[in-house]
């Protein structure tokens, strides 16, 4: 052996931590599963930008989905290497993001007709 480690899937990571909105949605997602629907709702943009985010995300491993009817629901990645960097980041985020709005958003569309 070389001694030589594999930087590639942490500098994904950063890069992907590396946006405002996908900070966000990782915020919103340290408190569960959320379908696109909801995190548009609360971040309010529009559906292509949420999934294009979220793709970044899913790409890096900082979040894993699961499509449920034609929504799809995703939550934060359970991947050990991934997990530990994301725990210090959410307790820093906690801290530093007012998600009062957002997450009132959410509530306010996870009614009964919420993801149809």
């Amino acid at each position: 052996m070389n001694g030589t480690v594999d930087l590639g899937p942490l500098a994904r990571l950063y890069r992907a931590l590396g946006d405002e909105t996908r900070l966000r949605i990782v915020a919103l997602l340290a408190h569960g599963e959320l379908c696109v629907c909801h995190l548009e709702a609360a971040l309010d943009l529009p559906q292509p930008t949420v999934s294009r985010q979220l793709g970044v995300l899913r790409h890096a491993g900082v979040v894993a989905s699961r499509r449920k009817g034609t929504w799809i629901h995703y939550r934060l990645s359970t991947e050990l290497e991934v997990r530990w960097q994301l725990r210090a980041l959410l307790k820093e985020l906690s801290k530093q993001l007012d998600l009062k709005k957002e997450v009132a958003r959410i509530v306010k569309s996870m009614g009964p007709e919420a993801c149809r």
